[in-house]
């Protein structure tokens, strides 16, 4: 790719090599130096909280379930995000995903190299693949896994220590599964479509990615973030947050506001390509995360995508006279949103009519 960086050497040691040998964060790292609100304390987001058990059937028609609807989609057309809960994944197994996640990067560097990817690739533990030169480096560790369909399951990048870890990624994958088809069909039922209709454009094969983030203790928190702003290039995101450090926020009326984190509620967050299939009624919000320079954070976050080289666009129930078509159908979104997001920028504009 042209432009590519030359700061491959950088990514040799890892960021917790780095904050164990107390090493000074090179220069790459540095991106909040002309940033305006590295000395502003955001306030915690009031972000709408939505209980998926009310849309467990789909005749029910209550009123109740109605005012649901109508907050899901107020929430997605202004916040572009929910906090759900009632989801149907017990809080004691999610603090079990959260445990395995610290084990494994508590693991010696030795046995988390045994999953190491290469500079260029996606999938396994380290560093995202280098961006473009003039880009930050976010101060992160992450292990990134391929969880859905099953026959596209690399397992020489599954740890097996610990030895749960597998076990308990293949029981989330599934239970988070569910989620996923429960979050689409709420979300058409909103916009009063067809239930299935967010479904058949993901596919029958929609992709399901992990990734395990570790966002080691920074020595200057001002200056350096955990991950840059952006956009997702999903159909739409799952965090799982862990219970103690905050971190993670999303902008809103140009102010950044801070995810309070939850010990049972998922933050549903919306990607790129929902907003191009809700015709722009949904947002997909711009986010980062912070550093902290008194403790670690992990989180656990699931990419639900449309199976690739599957074509999507804007649900035609969405357009008419009122509301024009506002974006083109496009495939392989998303590795229009990556070469983008690899420069520091926004994709959505490339799919706009």
């Amino acid at each position: 790719m042209a432009g590519v960086s030359t700061l491959p050497v950088l990514l040799a040691k890892r960021v917790q090599e780095m904050v164990l040998d107390e090493d000074d964060p090179a220069a790459p790292y540095l991106s909040r130096i002309d940033d305006p609100t590295r000395h502003v304390s955001p306030p915690l987001a009031q972000i709408p909280t939505i209980d998926l058990s009310l849309y467990s059937s789909p005749t029910s028609g209550s009123e109740e379930e109605k005012q649901e609807l109508e907050k899901l989609r107020s929430a997605l057309g202004s916040w572009g995000c929910f906090q759900a809960i009632s989801h149907g994944i017990p809080t004691s197994f999610l603090n079990e995903v959260r445990e395995v996640t610290r084990e494994f990067f508590e693991l010696p560097m030795e046995e988390k190299k045994k999953y190491a990817k290469t500079v260029e690739e996606f999938e396994g533990y380290g560093a995202d693949p280098v961006p473009e030169d003039g880009q930050s480096l976010d101060w992160q560790d992450r292990l990134f896994l391929d969880v859905y369909p099953e026959d596209g399951i690399k397992l020489k990048f599954w740890p097996e220590n610990p030895k749960s870890f597998r076990q308990v990624l293949k029981d989330f994958t599934s239970k988070i599964k569910k989620v996923t088809e429960q979050v689409s069909r709420a979300m058409a039922r909103s916009l009063d479509l067809d239930e299935n209709c967010f479904l058949d454009q993901f596919g029958p094969r929609g992709t399901l990615q992990a990734r395990f983030n570790y966002y080691s203790r920074c020595k200057t928190p001002d200056l350096i973030l955990g991950l840059k702003p952006h956009s997702d290039g999903t159909g739409f995101t799952i965090i799982l947050q862990g219970t103690e450090v905050e971190g993670l926020q999303v902008l809103k009326d140009d102010q950044w506001q801070t995810v309070p984190p939850s010990s049972d509620a998922l933050l549903v967050l919306m990607g790129d390509q929902m907003e191009i299939m809700s015709n722009g009624v949904f947002k997909s919000p711009v986010h980062r995360v912070l550093t902290s320079s008194e403790k670690e954070r992990i989180s656990i976050v699931v990419f639900y995508s449309p199976e690739p080289q599957k074509e999507i666009g804007p649900e035609e129930g969405l357009i008419n006279e009122e509301m024009p078509r506002l974006f083109k159908k496009v495939a392989d979104y998303a590795n229009i949103h990556w070469g983008y997001y690899q420069q520091g920028k926004r994709a959505l504009h490339a799919a706009k009519v």
